[in-house]
């Protein structure tokens, strides 16, 4: 078997946080405008959610182009929900994201921003992260501290295999969710059905 390589996470991709919240005041809730991520918009499945994006209006966000997103840069939420982090796809092209992410845009072909997002979500990761971090009531993790962070890199081939077995695991989490919504939605109708009938 081959080894893994440690690596500081500095090493495999420039870390940048996202703009200050000052700089992001004129943000709403649908209508037109550039999509903004924040920590409510990353799954426990390491995909963006878009059912509720706040937009910043194109003007102001042409200003903050520094902070756009690419395809395959990965979103890792360092305030709060430590752990969730996304892969940006094409269709999340030029949207930005918030202070309470960081950016992790890729410096090197030797690993998948995928395989990163997995690891990075890790339990054990998270928890050697959360020793670092200083107590408060807000947790919050600096970006100078997440590049010192070590990650396990394997072969290329390891890395796909591993995508590939978690993608199967997601895709099962995904169906028993949306049939778990079906079952809940079911008693109440039947509940309302049971008092209509005569």
């Amino acid at each position: 078997m081959t080894e893994l390589r440690q690596v500081p996470l500095g090493e495999l991709c420039e870390v940048t946080v996202g703009p200050s919240g000052s700089l992001l005041d004129s943000l709403q809730d649908g209508g037109d405008g550039v999509p903004v991520l924040t920590p409510s918009d990353l799954t426990t499945l390491r995909e963006v959610e878009i059912d509720h994006l706040r937009r910043l209006p194109r003007r102001e966000a042409a200003r903050l182009s520094r902070f756009s997103l690419n395809q395959g840069d990965v979103l890792f939420v360092r305030q709060g929900a430590l752990g969730k982090v996304a892969v940006i796809k094409p269709e999340h092209s030029g949207w930005l994201y918030s202070s309470s992410c960081l950016r992790l845009r890729l410096l090197s072909d030797q690993v998948l921003p995928s395989y990163l997002a997995m690891y990075l979500s890790r339990p054990t990761f998270v928890s050697d992260l959360l020793g670092q971090v200083p107590p408060g009531t807000v947790l919050w993790v600096h970006a100078a501290t997440l590049r010192r962070q070590m990650v396990a890199v394997p072969p290329l081939a390891r890395q796909l295999a591993a995508e590939k077995a978690v993608a199967a695991v997601d895709t099962q989490i995904k169906i028993q969710r949306a049939l778990l919504a079906k079952l809940e939605g079911l008693g109440p109708a039947l509940f309302e059905e049971i008092l209509a009938s005569k």
